[in-house]
């Protein structure tokens, strides 16, 4: 009898320190958040003074954001706007891109198909940096610097994208495929109408990705733009470290605001997310 309750209480106490440890984790990762909220109310010299006690403010203000919104020089909502129509629209073309691509690698059979797959999952191991003086000198060439185009089009075909949705497509039953193709629906319809609908997590989950990339994109930003209309948000962040040295507060609000899209963009779609990371973990 007492073997059994032993037996029976063991997966209790496992739940309970499993429990104990997410709440311990989920702790240490919000706290940078709201310790970030919370400075950016403060007065400048008060956020760099080292009073664990005094963890809010003496005053709460809001001067910070308004420092924000009469910056001339550095104009924070005009980077915001900026950031978010390059990460929207990149969002969108790469995984239009990407998915189109991984289809025709998963479903169509065509000259050195084997060739160039193998040749793009190749691509996924060479270091962003190590091309990044040679992307320069494209966009350089071609004209595109100082636009938004330079900010869109290097990024947009991904190979591990690419090999993510192909993982997916994979996996979908030819059934229904072969039945569209003898009732003589095209490639692009089959796609359009029978794989897209079917992989909302892939998009939801690659599109996430795409998003943040973009909207937290500095170096490749700073490297090609300089024109204020097509400076991004991170830049600006970065010249405030600058500017306001003896004022962290402006610095954490305009981090504090530029934080909010991808929480936001997360909690709305965390159910695709968490579904998506479920099964390409289970295949």
């Amino acid at each position: 009898m007492q073997s059994e309750l032993k037996r029976r209480g063991r997966p209790h106490r496992a739940r309970t320190a499993f429990t104990v440890i997410a709440v311990i984790v989920t702790l240490f990762s919000v706290f940078p958040l709201l310790w970030m909220f919370v400075s950016s109310f403060k007065e400048g010299k008060e956020v760099l003074r080292a009073n664990p006690l005094r963890f809010f403010p003496s005053q709460w203000i809001t001067a910070n954001f308004q420092k924000l919104a009469e910056d001339r020089t550095y104009p924070f909502w005009q980077a915001m706007r900026s950031t978010a129509f390059v990460s929207v629209s990149a969002a969108l073309l790469s995984i239009s891109i990407n998915s189109m691509a991984a289809y025709a690698y998963a479903r169509i059979e065509f000259t050195f198909k084997t060739l160039l797959w193998r040749l793009t999952v190749l691509s996924m191991y060479i270091p962003g940096l190590t091309i990044l003086v040679t992307s320069f000198v494209v966009v350089n060439n071609l004209g595109l610097l100082d636009s938004y185009w330079v900010l869109i089009l290097p990024g947009l075909a991904s190979a591990y994208s690419i090999f993510f949705f192909r993982q997916f497509f994979l996996n979908m039953p030819m059934a229904v495929e072969e039945a569209a193709l003898i009732d003589g629906a095209s490639r692009f319809r089959i796609f359009y109408s029978i794989f897209i609908p079917n992989a909302k997590s892939p998009y939801v989950i690659m599109g996430t990705g795409a998003f943040l990339g973009y909207w937290n994109s500095f170096l490749w930003p700073a490297m090609t733009v300089t024109n204020q209309k097509y400076v991004q948000v991170m830049q600006v962040i970065r010249s405030y470290n600058n500017v306001y040295a003896n004022n962290y507060g402006v610095v954490l609000a305009g981090s504090l605001l530029a934080a909010l899209p991808p929480v936001l963009l997360f909690l709305v779609f965390q159910r695709y997310i968490v579904k998506g990371l479920m099964i390409s973990g289970i295949k």
